[in-house]
């Protein structure tokens, strides 16, 4: 497919998937005229990015993880990215704490002049 249609189907801008590409996140086949030729699992790959991304990954680190993304079977590094994830679900889970204490607070502020 050509990069138009991945944009369409993923909802990323088409420049945001030349800089995935830029850095090494998307590996397009060429055609002999140049055109990107973008697989059907490239648009799996742009989900778990976007998804990496929303938590908190670099694109630097997601292209540490690359087969890991991109739905190739599993090599023996995406073992020592777990921990790198699992610690990065943690940093997560302790910010979503945190904010539950404020949201907390919070309400019992407004409870309280809510009374008043």
């Amino acid at each position: 497919m050509r990069i138009g249609e991945l944009a369409r189907r993923t909802g990323v801008d088409e420049q945001l998937l030349r800089y995935y590409e830029k850095q090494g996140l998307l590996r397009p086949e060429r055609t002999p005229n140049g055109y990107r030729d973008l697989a059907e699992e490239d648009v799996t790959a742009v989900r778990r990015i976007r998804e990496l991304l929303a938590a908190g990954l670099t694109t630097a680190g997601i292209a540490e993880i690359g087969t890991c993304v991109r739905g190739e079977p599993p090599t023996p590094a995406c073992d020592g990215v777990l921990e790198r994830l699992r610690a990065e679900r943690s940093r997560i889970d302790a910010a979503i704490a945190r904010l539950q204490g404020a949201r907390t607070a919070l309400d019992t502020v407004i409870e309280r002049r809510d009374s008043a």
